[in-house]
């Protein structure tokens, strides 16, 4: 216990989420900040379109509904608590900084994610940093690497923990055994899988506007009884994340402090931008314009922090006040959100907490199942075609073992393997950041050598 803790303190250090920001810095330079500067553009390349043709971008919707249902997961209820907890008010400050920078990266990794796939043997694609690390840089040993990590953080993340959540859940507020929880998840789940990816995305297509949408609004009805305290609220934000506190203590030669650390992780951790898993879930769409793709991941790091984390923090921060875990009495981050929930609608509020982790948690079981058959796929197709049936079997009894035990061991282990899975992907987006242009920056280019012509 004591080597792993060592390991993940190695592996997720300080200069960890420096990293993820350096390679969202030079990717914004190189987009010319587009997901700052074009914001009705990409809205409008989204859900601008899915409103005005539904039909037309469905594909594109379903794959970025996917990519949400692995980033929207118990996290952004319980994690965001944990940053406010530990870094203070100014930690949300910086979790919107690594979002922001996060939307470049998302989108430059969800474009070579498309550039480079290939169809798998049942038809569907096969996408993410393992093909761009064999196909355009020619490190196969780094692309069997990367899947390699990611098959144990899928087991891990996407089936123990979540399931572990949801039985948990189920178990304080109906009573139902957690052992009888871990039936249903893995038979449910079990019925989504079966269908392979369609299905896989038919059902995020569902989940995630339910579950988003519940949760949007629970938290909004916390923020409308609250709304005196708001301009308080975000004045402490700004305050804390750049008040001497936040000044002190080093990070890569930097001067951030534990403040900046717990938000630029808690944005990394969250939206997941630089670990590979939305080059793989983009990259799978049933569309060639990568360009309108990356924009589906852009708007996918912006809703996923800058809107749901977002309202976690305010609900936090307007019902418990700026030192929310010592004045709520509560001692971790899940219990702090749900006695926040139940302080400002009672009861139901509590209820709704519920339900949405259970949503989350399910959707993010099925996301996290399909990102890691990718990899089995990849890793089938080089090694043993027996791995994608291991897997899938692997993966069924990882939820069930979930809904049974404690998780301090497996979340470490988990973050360990998320860690090195961002290893390869973010040397590799480093190497190739040249073949990446802002949306319409070629076409606008080859315009001018025509007219110069």
């Amino acid at each position: 216990m004591n080597m792993i803790g060592k390991i993940h303190g190695i592996v997720w250090g300080p200069w960890t989420p420096v990293l993820f920001l350096m390679v969202g810095f030079v990717y914004s330079v190189r987009i010319r900040f587009f997901q700052i500067r074009k914001i009705p553009d990409w809205w409008n390349a989204t859900i601008g379109n899915l409103l005005h043709d539904r039909s037309e971008h469905r594909g594109s919707f379903r794959s970025a509904c996917t990519a949400l249902a692995a980033t929207i997961g118990t996290g952004n209820i319980t994690g965001v608590a944990a940053a406010v907890i530990a870094g203070g008010p100014g930690a949300v400050f910086w979790m919107w900084v690594s979002a922001f920078l996060g939307m470049a990266t998302a989108y430059g990794e969800t474009v070579l994610g498309i550039r480079y796939r290939e169809k798998g043997r049942d038809g569907g694609w096969i996408a993410g940093p393992m093909m761009y690390l064999e196909k355009r840089l020619g490190c196969l040993w780094a692309a069997v690497l990367y899947g390699s990590f990611c098959i144990p953080a899928a087991f891990g993340m996407g089936s123990m923990v979540q399931a572990n959540a949801i039985a948990e859940t189920v178990s304080y507020v109906y009573g139902i055994p957690e052992a009888a929880v871990g039936v249903i998840v893995v038979t449910l789940a079990g019925s989504v899988l079966a269908g392979g990816g369609k299905r896989i995305f038919l059902a995020a297509e569902r989940l995630v506007p339910l579950s988003a949408g519940i949760y949007t609004a629970a938290a909004l009805a916390v923020i409308v009884l609250y709304a005196g305290r708001i301009p308080g609220v975000f004045l402490a934000i700004m305050a804390d994340a750049f008040s001497f506190r936040s000044a002190v203590g080093g990070i890569a030669g930097y001067g951030i402090s534990q403040c900046v650390s717990y938000g630029i992780a808690r944005g990394v951790f969250s939206n997941e931008a630089g670990l590979g898993s939305l080059a793989v879930l983009n990259g799978s769409a049933e569309t060639a314009a990568e360009e309108i793709q990356g924009q589906w991941a852009i708007f996918e790091v912006f809703f996923d922090t800058i809107v749901s984390c977002t309202l976690t923090a305010l609900v936090i921060l307007c019902v418990a006040g700026r030192g929310a875990a010592s004045e709520s009495g509560a001692e971790n981050g899940a219990s702090l959100t749900s006695l926040c929930f139940f302080t400002a609608l009672g009861s139901p509020g509590g209820y709704l907490v519920a339900v949405c982790v259970v949503l989350f948690a399910f959707s993010t079981i099925i996301a996290w199942y399909y990102m890691g058959r990718q990899a089995a796929e990849y890793l089938g197709g080089k090694i043993s075609g027996r791995i994608p049936a291991i897997y899938t079997a692997g993966y069924l009894l990882a939820a069930f073992l979930g809904c049974l035990g404690a998780m301090e061991t497996v979340w470490q282990v988990t973050d360990i393997f998320n860690g090195l899975m961002a290893v390869p992907n973010l040397a590799a987006l480093v190497l190739l950041v040249g073949e990446i242009d802002a949306p319409g920056e070629k076409e606008r280019d080859t315009g001018k050598r025509e007219t110069a012509e």
